[in-house]
């Protein structure tokens, strides 16, 4: 057993095509349910329309992509032309894709594709922002598993496409042994051996736990909601030798209470990563929109 291709790594960004199409499927069940009704009324069949997919502020274009296939998911004789590419970054009132094709398809495609465009591309433009905070440390910015339930291949891709690394996105990928593990266990005597071929994390809140963590030598240590000058004391003996002499492999992981204002001052400890909720689980969507020319 391993864990997912892009945890902890730099993978060049892409979309598991089956996810993509069941995700745009249940979305598009979601909104549409027995057909668009006000279309049906209002547009004939044969009418045939061009519209613009316009950026209403600047930011990091992220679900080009997956708005396209939202289109073509309810007609895939609609043209859809990229004008921005994904990654990149736009201006107000600037054009990201041109469409032609049915009026009626377009305008039942049009909502689903832009909550997701939107959405996406707000992750991302967030990621960025983390990323480019801490640009002069080697620190990692990663997500975690807060994420909107469904969607959470997409968000995880927009991570990626805004800088930043994923966490696990499954709880198949690697052992994490959080406080409530510990809590169930009656603590760390009982933790069992770790089976070959997984990766494992242990979650520790204070600098007792951090040296009983240690003793397991585990790929990662994650560092919750501790206060800066801890986090400093348990990097401190990270980087000191262990009884044998030898250095202690384990990366250390700060999490709980990092936003924008203050990640740098945890950067700065010298942790190798640093995972912030926030990426997935408040973000606020773009404003794009979709006009008919």
């Amino acid at each position: 057993m391993g864990y997912d291709k892009y945890f902890l790594s730099e993978t060049k960004p892409e979309i598991n095509p089956e996810k993509l199409e069941t995700i745009v499927r249940h979305a598009l069940i979601e909104d549409i349910g027995r057909g668009d009704i006000t279309t049906q009324l209002t547009i004939p069949k044969d009418k045939i329309i061009k519209a613009n997919i316009i950026a209403k502020e600047e930011f990091l274009v992220c679900g080009i992509i997956v708005a396209e296939k939202v289109f073509k998911s309810v007609d895939p004789s609609v043209e859809f032309v990229q004008k921005i590419k994904e990654g990149r970054m736009v201006k107000p009132k600037k054009t990201i894709a041109m469409l032609s094709g049915k009026a009626s398809s377009i305008l039942t495609a049009e909502r689903v594709a832009l909550n997701l465009l939107s959405l996406l591309s707000g992750i991302a433009t967030k990621t960025r922002e983390f990323v480019k905070e801490i640009e002069p440390y080697k620190t990692k910015i990663t997500d975690t598993r807060k994420t909107m339930p469904g969607l959470r291949e997409l968000q995880k891709y927009a991570v990626r496409i805004g800088g930043g690394l994923n966490h696990r996105i499954r709880l198949d990928e690697m052992i994490l042994i959080k406080d409530n593990h510990i809590k169930a266990l009656d603590g760390y005597s009982k933790l069992p051996s770790v089976p070959k071929g997984y990766k494992i994390e242990i979650e520790v809140q204070n600098l007792e736990e951090f040296k009983h963590a240690l003793y397991f030598k585990p790929d990662i240590i994650m560092l919750d909601n501790m206060k800066i000058e801890h986090i400093k004391e348990a990097v401190k003996i990270r980087n000191s030798t262990d009884f044998t002499g030898h250095h202690l492999p384990s990366k250390l992981e700060a999490s709980g209470g990092i936003s924008l204002e203050n990640i740098k001052e945890f950067a700065a400890t010298g942790v190798e990563i640093i995972s912030v909720g926030e990426l997935t689980d408040s973000v606020k969507s773009v404003d794009v929109s979709l006009d008919v020319v």
